[in-house]
Order: C-alpha cells, then sequence, then structure tokens
C-alpha cells in the first residue's frame, strides 16, 4: 500500500472526515538529509467535526497521533491544515 493511501486510512478511521486532501511532496525535498532515509513530505488538509471545540495545536497533536505509527519510516514530514466543517 502506498504511502498516502496509509495516510488516508488512518485519517479516514480516526476522522471521519468531510473534506481530505493528501498531497505528496516528497519530489520538492529531493536532496534533503531526511529524505534521505526514506520518509515521504507530506501535506494534509482534513475537514472534521471532531475539530471543532479544538485549537489549531489540539488539531495537529490529534492527527499525528492518528499517523503517529507512520512515522519516522513512511512520513518525514507532515504539513497539516485541520479545520471543523463552519471553518471551510
Amino acid at each position: 500500500m502506498q504511502t498516502v493511501d496509509l495516510i488516508r486510512e488512518r485519517l479516514n478511521n480516526a476522522f471521519n472526515p468531510a473534506q481530505l486532501d493528501i498531497v505528496d511532496d516528497s519530489h520538492q525535498h529531493a536532496g534533503h538529509a531526511g529524505a534521505a532515509g526514506g520518509g515521504g513530505h507530506f501535506t494534509v488538509t482534513i475537514v472534521s467535526e471532531k475539530f471543532r471545540d479544538h485549537s489549531a495545536l489540539e488539531r495537529h497533536r490529534m492527527v499525528y497521533q492518528a499517523v503517529d505509527d507512520l512515522m519516522p519510516a513512511e512520513i518525514h514530514a507532515l504539513s497539516i491544515k485541520a479545520y471543523s466543517p463552519e471553518e471551510q
């Protein structure tokens, strides 16, 4: 299974998102010291009811917890944009 598919599976299970976009940015980081370890760079945009009444920091922690088992082997860096539905 591709890393994007693994991330999608973890986030769908954890958040049942109304919207989930995952972009593999790894190609932009070729030659970066962290990229040598094999982990990719990804940008996640996610909209879920579960983010309501949580700060940005809490939302990031929630996302990191959902993909924790993929770090650092499959994921080296993760950029997160997490919103509740009313913020969209």
